[in-house]
């Protein structure tokens, strides 16, 4: 197990450099000039030298290069140029938004996905199937952002019981702040859940014709016990895939339900930012968020080798 874990971090370590490397290198080739275009097309050719200048522009790419990696691994992640405060310190102010969003979202989408899975592979072929499979695809085809203004409307505007967006902060109360993640959580979990449900039941359906269930069954156990002791257990394979993915997607890709109902997350950071051009702050939070994906995987390869023994191996 010990070898294992070692050589998926040595990929993840090259796969961190490399990424760093293509972030930094794709935002460089961008059109237009970072320092006149916070100036405006009005600014003098001195005013816009100095900001180059101070903003570090002047200097070869791979210095910049090397400066701003080596600032991350010592957790300086530099300074915004349109905000004029530390890049650590917006990713700080930002995170405690996404960072729960996307576990409420998670927690939400396995505890319904999964057991609505089973649910489902367990009555193959009757019209409890058929019925949740229909509203999976239902869950995986209807757009997010429709979900979450048709959870505004009914929740938010015509019920009034929790706010229509905003975020209060986290010192307003644990109470206050949960009731303006809720929709949003619930917005970005419920077509998630479709696909894991999915996934679950697929993965379910291909154990449960396996020889060893088979001889389980004949030797009297029960369907349930079947179900939790052998089949679950190396179904987990694909549904741990999916669910690493869905938490990195979670984490990064919530800039449309941010702006749907206004939180101050990431997500919107980084929309900001590249409006702004604004490159350090799009550079520092695409990397940490490349990172948070490579991490996950990582996390989910050792699960791997926790549910199947015969991984390890490889």
């Amino acid at each position: 197990m010990l070898s294992y874990a070692l050589r998926r971090i040595l990929i993840v370590v090259i796969t961190l450099l490399a990424a760093s490397v293509i972030v930094f290198a794709v935002l460089e080739i961008v059109p237009g000039d970072p320092a006149r275009l916070m100036l405006g097309i009005n600014a003098t050719e001195d005013a816009v030298a100095a900001l180059r200048q101070q903003m570090g522009l002047d200097q070869p790419l791979v210095l910049r290069y090397f400066e701003w990696i080596g600032g991350m691994l010592t957790g300086d992640f530099g300074r915004s140029y349109t905000y004029s405060v530390p890049v650590i310190d917006l990713i700080r102010e930002r995170l405690v938004v996404s960072l729960p969003l996307a576990l409420m979202a998670l927690a939400l989408s396995t505890l319904i996905a999964i057991p609505v899975g089973i649910f489902s592979a367990a009555r193959r072929g009757t019209a409890a199937d058929a019925g949740v499979m229909a509203a999976t695809q239902l869950g995986i085809a209807i757009p997010n952002f429709w979900f979450a203004i048709l959870l505004v409307y009914v929740f938010a505007i015509a019920l009034r019981l929790v706010p229509a967006g905003g975020f209060p902060g986290w010192d307003a109360g644990i109470g206050k702040a949960l009731a303006a993640l809720i929709l949003p959580a619930v917005a970005l979990a419920l077509p998630q859940a479709a696909i894991l449900a999915r996934v679950t039941r697929s993965a379910l359906l291909d154990v449960l014709g396996e020889d060893y269930i088979r001889t389980a069954r004949a030797k009297g156990l029960p369907a349930g016990l079947v179900l939790r002791r052998h089949a679950m257990r190396n179904a987990m394979i694909p549904v741990l895939t999916i669910l690493g993915l869905q938490f990195a997607f979670l984490l990064a890709g919530t800039i449309i339900i941010e702006n749907v109902f206004y939180l101050p997350g990431l997500g919107r950071l980084v929309f900001q930012a590249i409006t702004q051009r604004d490159l350090i702050v799009v550079e520092s939070v695409v990397v940490l968020l490349v990172a948070t994906v490579v991490i996950v995987n990582f996390l989910v390869d050792l699960a791997y080798a926790w549910a199947d023994p015969r991984l390890r191996r490889r």
